[in-house]
């Protein structure tokens, strides 16, 4: 299991963890810990804003550290994987069309385009979670951790789009009735959690993180006819900024 979980950590984080061999038997299980990423980063995301707010760090500042934590804490790979899906989508081909489209190395406009999009709105977000006190920043934390197990659940839950691709590869390793049992556990967790800290708030984002995971299954099966690896990230990162405007907007209203 200590296996499994450095083969998590190693593929979807940018944290320095030791080596293990991507064998079958620790592969069954590496998705059963992919939402402690998220935890990782929630705390990464809390010693920032201690750190920052006792310097005496201003509002810029703060959003800049919110928006740039999930960068390092992962690498960049899900924000990769929703450039790549904005391409496909807007090209308005046919599913095997798009399909390639995620494949390809190059950059269109409108992964561009939306990438910029995307870092403004986050920022904007985070100015206010990161100066709003901590349990704007706690619920971020349970953010992190519940879409990520929804994330994870779809390798195991969903059809596939494609043979071959990361998607494909721990769906063939994993063993689909744990990683359902622990992606539920993880899911229910954060949901308690952000409750936990923001009463109203967190029940609607738990509600919305739900309604963004059904549309993530349309939006997959029917333009792609099955979830990739890159479809994974980009609902992971819709999820988070939406989640996270959220909390900003109840932060900014004081609900």
């Amino acid at each position: 299991m200590f296996d499994s979980l450095k083969i998590a950590f190693s593929m979807y984080s940018a944290i320095p963890v030791p080596q293990a061999a991507w064998e079958e038997k620790p592969m069954r299980y590496a998705m059963c810990w992919f939402p402690l990423i998220g935890a990782a980063e929630g705390a990464v995301l809390y010693l920032a804003q201690f750190a920052l707010q006792r310097l005496g760090a201003g509002e810029t500042v703060l959003a800049a550290a919110g928006t740039a934590v999930p960068l390092l804490v992962t690498g960049g790979i899900h924000l990769d994987g929703y450039l790549d899906t904005s391409d496909a989508l807007h090209s308005w081909e046919s599913a095997e069309r798009k399909l390639e489209i995620l494949k390809d190395p190059h950059v269109g406009a409108f992964a561009v385009i939306r990438c910029v999009g995307y870092m403004v709105l986050y920022f904007g977000a985070m100015a206010a979670v990161m100066t709003a006190g901590q349990n704007a920043v706690f619920m971020m934390g349970g953010l992190y951790v519940l879409e990520r197990a929804l994330s994870g659940s779809s390798v195991v839950l969903f059809p596939k789009a494609k043979k071959d691709g990361l998607a494909v590869t721990f769906s063939r390793s994993s063993a689909d009735r744990a990683v359902a049992a622990a992606s539920a556990f993880w899911a229910m967790a954060a949901m308690i959690w952000t409750v936990f800290w923001g009463g109203k708030t967190g029940a609607v984002l738990g509600a919305v993180c739900l309604l963004s995971y059904g549309l993530y299954y349309r939006t997959a099966m029917k333009w792609f006819h099955g979830m990739t690896g890159d479809l994974a990230g980009w609902f992971l990162q819709r999820c988070e900024l939406t989640g996270a405007w959220i909390i900003a907007l109840a932060a900014m209203l004081k609900v």
